[in-house]
């Protein structure tokens, strides 16, 4: 098996770098549509017909999916044979911010199942706060894997 992961590494890693643009493509927009939901008047147009629609088909087509390649890729990754020295602190850096990240995915699901019943739990700026989240979580996450600074 440490064979097979060595010699495919280079396209599970590239698989992975892909996977995460999308995931992270869409968590950094999915909080933005939260804004336009709760923020939108009806008279302008209605938000079942459109924004839940779009927040909808965001998490099922492509922030799902995406997630779950990310960690299947990151598994697959991790587990090779001499990339990771789990003696050094970046790696557990990186592993808690992942998690976190999943955790915002999940709230994000949440929050929009909440918003389609009219329910929404924070206002236009707290969604934009929000959205700040993963924009944070993937710097340190970056900072982990290129810098590995302890």
């Amino acid at each position: 098996m440490t064979d097979i992961l060595s010699t495919l590494y280079p396209w599970i890693k590239t698989l992975h770098i892909l996977a995460v643009i999308s995931w992270m493509a869409g968590m950094l927009y999915l909080p933005r549509l939260f804004v336009y939901h709760v923020e939108t008047k009806p008279e302008y147009f209605n938000p079942k017909e459109t924004v839940e629609k779009w927040e909808l088909l965001l998490l099922r087509r492509i922030i799902n999916p995406a997630m779950i390649v990310t960690w299947i890729c990151g598994l697959l990754l991790v587990s090779t044979p001499g990339i990771i020295d789990w003696s050094q602190g970046w790696p557990w850096v990186k592993a808690a911010m992942v998690i976190l990240m999943s955790a915002f995915h999940g709230w994000l699901s949440k929050e929009r199942k909440l918003l389609a019943k009219g329910q929404p739990r924070l206002s236009g700026k707290g969604y934009r706060i929000a959205n700040e989240v993963p924009t944070l979580l993937m710097i340190i996450i970056v900072v982990m894997v290129i810098a590995r600074p302890f």
